[in-house]
């Protein structure tokens, strides 16, 4: 099995990413395993008592972002699994595939909440920098 992890956020880019992946599934030689996750920017500062709430937004915000690429492999008939993280979205992102043995990330170079740079966003960069699993970049 090769375990496919597809960082998406409900943009188009990343809904993008799961089209290429989609039209290169076959091209793997061994049975692929999907991933995907969706991480949600933790609330700054202590609130007290909202804890909760906070969890239900994060896990609706998490969905919704997932909508697409879920729909989309979906349509493809091709098995996946989903996560919702949370925190900073390139640590997370590391963390997760180094925790769930990824053995490649597909990714868009831009995402919706990225900042925009000369070639990528600042999402991407966090992801090569904090992680040794291969990163195949979709634009």
């Amino acid at each position: 099995m090769f375990r496919i992890l597809v960082p998406v956020d409900g943009s188009e880019n990343s809904s993008q990413a799961v089209r290429f992946l989609i039209k290169k599934a076959a091209l793997y030689a061994q049975p692929l395993e999907i991933q995907l996750l969706n991480v949600q920017r933790p609330f700054p500062g202590t609130v007290r008592g909202v804890h909760e709430q906070a969890q239900q937004f994060h896990h609706d915000e998490g969905m919704q972002a997932l909508a697409p690429a879920r729909a989309l492999l979906d349509e493809a008939a091709l098995a996946y699994g989903y996560h919702i993280g949370l925190g900073e979205v390139g640590e997370t992102i590391a963390e997760y595939a180094k925790e769930k043995q990824i053995d490649q990330i597909v990714m868009a170079t831009h995402g919706r909440g990225a900042i925009i740079g000369l070639l990528m966003g600042s999402v991407t960069r966090s992801v090569l920098h904090l992680t040794t699993v291969p990163v195949l970049l979709v634009r």
